[in-house]
């Protein structure tokens, strides 16, 4: 029972906070100014495109200078290479069965890659979230001008994460670190971890394309959030956080998207696309400011980002998004969850902190497969 009452007390309690007002501001900034720009070229259907590669400045967050650019480069790669897939794919119409196995694969691969490097956020949810959304609208400009899009707002998210450094020109000696080769006990772990999402990914694609639903990879995103925790219980609390705070960011959704006195669209007939695109901007600064205090508050603004910046791209009926949005969520997130608790390693992880120069956690793979000795 006391066991019970600590995950229930987990689940809606807030970590400590860490200058995260400063992250998120950062985040803010690397998303409005490309997505300003757009606007103001009144090309606002392509704001996704830089949405995206503005996330790498979620990424190294709390490190050294030197040491977030070096993740904050690898990011862009990962993001760079799930919009760029996904923008192939919308152009030449793939969907279906083959943007469930490419997103799978990619899944895997991507797990392998931020274990490798030690990415945080955790795994690859970004990357195939870009490569699904990509995938899912129709392309309106040449391929390599959204690609352009995007690594322009990557390299402007690199300048603005860097730019703390100018002003401080403090150099951490030893910050950098160079990709640990995953070896013995690590080397099985992320091939196991690795199986892990492309099996939920995967098998979250295939039911959402079974169901009929438009929209299968928002089912893969969500199947591979449990997966970023570093243990069984931070794993079903994070599905259940995706759960709840999609839900809860659906509503807001709909406050903005249905039709009523209370959308902020009515109250301002004619200008609907500038206040999608603010919303936007607005909703991704709350995210940040809750990325890593509360895992579900984040999705109660996150969700938002992405279904307004998805109509931004390409309207569709807002019922059916936000319906579908809520039933691929949850077949998505309770599939992840399933795949942590069946697919376990209970054998010993040796710690590689004395390998690295910098005193930093193990990479998910092996935190992972640390498992509660009271289970």
């Amino acid at each position: 029972m006391k066991t019970v009452i600590h995950h229930v007390r987990t689940l809606h309690s807030l970590g400590p906070a860490t200058n995260d007002h400063l992250s998120a501001l950062r985040v803010a900034v690397s998303v409005a100014v490309p997505s300003l720009l757009l606007l103001l070229s009144g090309r606002a259907d392509l704001i996704i495109y830089a949405v995206f590669g503005a996330l790498t400045g979620m990424y190294g967050r709390s490190e050294a200078h030197q040491l977030r650019l070096i993740h904050q480069l690898q990011a862009a790669f990962l993001l760079l290479t799930g919009v760029g897939v996904g923008v192939f794919l919308s152009v030449d119409q793939i969907h279906s069965w083959w943007l469930v196995l490419i997103e799978a694969l990619l899944a895997g691969a991507g797990s392998v890659f931020s274990d490798k490097v030690g990415l945080k956020p955790n795994g690859p949810f970004f990357g195939i979230l870009a490569l699904g959304a990509c995938a899912s609208i129709p392309t309106t400009v040449p391929w390599h001008v959204a690609l352009l899009i995007a690594g322009a707002s990557a390299a402007f998210s690199l300048v603005v994460g860097f730019g703390g450094w100018i002003r401080g020109r403090v150099w951490v000696r030893g910050a950098f670190r160079t990709a640990s080769p995953l070896r013995g006990p690590l080397r099985q772990a992320a091939i196991v971890h690795a199986a892990r999402y492309m099996m939920a990914v995967g098998a979250a694609g295939t039911i959402g394309i079974l169901s009929g639903s438009g929209h299968p990879h928002w089912a893969m995103a969500a199947a591979a959030v449990p997966l970023a925790g570093a243990d069984l219980p931070s794993s079903v609390h994070r599905g259940v956080h995706r759960i709840v705070g999609t839900f809860i960011g659906l509503v807001l959704t709909a406050v903005v998207l249905f039709p009523g006195p209370w959308s902020p669209l009515q109250l301002f007939p004619g200008q609907e696309i500038a206040v999608l695109a603010i919303l936007v901007i607005a909703f991704q600064f709350t995210t940040e400011l809750f990325m890593t205090r509360h895992y579900g508050l984040a999705m109660v603004s996150f969700t938002p980002v992405i279904l307004l910046m998805t109509q931004l791209a390409h309207r569709i009926d807002p019922y059916l998004l936000v319906t579908e949005r809520g039933a691929e969520t949850l077949v998505g997130a309770v599939i992840g969850i399933l795949v942590v608790i069946l697919i376990r390693d209970r054998g010993p992880v040796k710690c590689l902190g004395a390998r690295h120069r910098t005193s930093l956690p193990l990479p998910p793979c092996a935190a992972a497969y640390q498992i509660n000795r009271a289970e």
